[in-house]
């Protein structure tokens, strides 16, 4: 894919010498869904509004295919945001609403009620036409949003926080909704989420943003099963962080040593140079509760504990795994594998727990 979006070395303080967004650089491909993740204050919402030009910023560009557009106003530049609270005009019809930004351009009127019904149709609101936003529900009014944004055929869509408004079950059908958008669009959407799930359903790549800093990117898969800094680790999903003692055998195999486990970790991902004392991060799904009865698979590793703590959440079960007196991991296991639940374990068993040392990540202490 061609870059569409380039941030060059942006930075942008405000009063105080607070800095929001610190010499961030990135590369935004044309046509993907790409989402800045990270907590509320942490400088993506700060970035998606000097990308629109709603923001100047103190330092760096903002190129757009290939053209600098840094001191473009927001009116000049081929992008458009949905906001937060969706700004619909509360005296205009859907269909004012959605045409504004053609009328305002000067466009035929006849010419802007056809593609104001193009886009009534493309986001399901067909006949609506001629309602107030007050006559709408959150849903609706969501997508009459979008389709003011997209009239305009923009190169970017910036969406900052979409969902936040709606409950938890329309938030999901939106979701749905809005990637089958962007499937039959083609155009690049920007997001700018700090719900880590969706971003990780939506997104074709995800930026990490960290006090103002870019932390990690990429996709969802990666950022999930081999973060490179434990932050990432634990912002993105739960991990098991395991502080040990790492030592190399005479044979040469690197072996992590806590609570009287030994485990050989040699095919695991390590990121940095270790020394000798380093995290494990183990992600609960990915441990395994073997039974009396079952072997560990020859490339698996096991951790000896005791049951503290059993938890239902309707479609899995959560242990808590007392390792020592100190130290305790999580187990997530889904109910779909096993036949019985309570054939896993009870409060106060001893059990043996088993994973895969390609899926542990061993980050330097």
């Amino acid at each position: 894919m061609a870059t569409v979006l380039e941030l060059r070395n942006l930075t942008k303080k405000f009063a105080g010498d607070v800095t929001a967004v610190d010499d961030v650089s990135m590369l935004i491909e044309s046509g993907e869904f790409i989402t800045l993740l990270g907590p509320s204050g942490c400088g993506k919402t700060t970035m998606l509004r000097m990308i629109g030009g709603f923001e100047y910023p103190d330092a760096g560009s903002v190129v757009l295919d290939g053209v600098d557009i840094t001191d473009f106003p927001p009116y000049e530049r081929p992008v458009n945001m949905m906001f937060q609270d969706y700004a619909l005009f509360p005296h205009m019809t859907v269909e004012t609403n959605i045409g504004y930004g053609l009328r305002i351009s000067g466009i035929e009127s006849r010419q802007v009620q056809n593609e104001v019904g193009e886009m009534l149709e493309l986001i399901d609101l067909p006949g609506m036409q001629n309602r107030l936003p007050s006559e709408l529900s959150n849903g609706q009014r969501q997508r009459v949003a979008l389709a003011r944004a997209l009239i305009r055929k923009p190169k970017i869509l910036l969406l900052d926080e979409p969902m936040s408004a709606l409950d938890a079950k329309l938030r999901q059908s939106m979701q749905v909704e809005l990637l089958s958008l962007h499937k039959k669009i083609g155009i690049t959407f920007l997001m700018v989420t700090h719900d880590q799930t969706e971003a990780m359903v939506m997104s074709d790549r995800i930026t990490v943003i960290r006090d103002g800093a870019i932390e990690q990117i990429g996709t969802p898969t990666e950022l999930y099963d081999h973060p490179t800094t434990p932050y990432v680790a634990e912002f993105l999903g739960q991990s098991n962080m395991i502080p040990s003692a790492v030592e190399r055998s005479s044979q040469s195999r690197l072996i992590a040593k806590f609570s009287g486990n030994e485990l050989d970790v040699t095919d695991a991902t390590v990121v940095g140079t270790l020394g000798d004392n380093a995290t494990l991060c183990i992600r609960p799904e990915r441990i395994r509760l073997l039974d009396d009865s079952s072997e560990a698979d020859k490339d698996m590793q096991v951790i000896d504990g005791v049951v503290e703590q059993v938890l239902y959440s309707g479609n899995s079960l959560h242990f808590a795994i007392s390792l020592d007196n100190k130290l305790t991991i999580n187990v997530h296991y889904p109910l779909n594998t096993v036949l019985n639940s309570s054939l896993l374990a009870n409060v106060g068993d001893s059990v043996r727990c088993g994973v895969v040392p390609a899926m542990i990540s061993i980050f330097p202490s």
